[in-house]
């Protein structure tokens, strides 16, 4: 018997000590809101990774079964195979329909197959959700520029612009676009 309380007291005090040691882990991540603000001012050569960390956070789902769907739906992107991804995302959606990132994930695999009707609904949705998804605005001045509305895309990508101060594929489109917005 005491062999069982010697062996119930160590099993006992190491998840106490697990415990007391992860909660300040816990408390410590990182939000998204502190991410934007460091994404500010960050060098140019630490934006990419803190765009990353945001995008990263703004995949997790709250259910492995729901991540595993937008995973699905990544690779068939990857694959480049549209169809199966929009298979994939639109059964993610039915199952968690206030998932900004399934819409944009979407989106992408509607835009890769020609659909930019659906592809800028997506997006809508992405923005009505979550109004800071920098992924979902610069898939809207995309489909803008490719629909001749350049005043339109300029205008979204310096929204982009704001959030993103370092971007340089979004300063390209906004030195681009501004003799022809004009």
């Amino acid at each position: 018997m005491s062999i069982i309380n010697s062996n119930h007291k160590r099993i006992v005090t190491a998840f106490l000590l697990t415990v007391m040691f992860s909660l300040p882990l816990q408390g410590q991540e990182v939000t998204v809101d502190q991410l934007f603000d460091q994404l500010q001012n960050a060098p140019a050569d630490q934006a990419d990774k803190i765009e990353d960390k945001i995008i990263e956070i703004w995949s997790r789902s709250g259910s492995p079964s729901m991540d595993l769907l937008l995973e699905r739906g990544r690779k068939a992107l990857d694959d480049d195979d549209s169809l199966a991804a929009i298979e994939h995302l639109t059964a993610l959606i039915d199952h968690a329909p206030d998932f900004a990132e399934a819409y944009n994930m979407r989106a992408t695999a509607y835009f890769d197959a020609g659909y930019f009707g659906p592809a800028m609904a997506d997006l809508r949705r992405v923005l009505a959700l979550n109004p800071r998804h920098f992924g979902a605005m610069t898939g809207v001045a995309v489909i803008l520029e490719s629909s001749d509305e350049p005043q339109k895309a300029l205008k979204v990508y310096r929204q982009v612009q704001k959030l993103l101060p370092h971007d340089k594929d979004i300063t390209d489109a906004i030195a681009r676009l501004q003799d022809v917005a004009l």
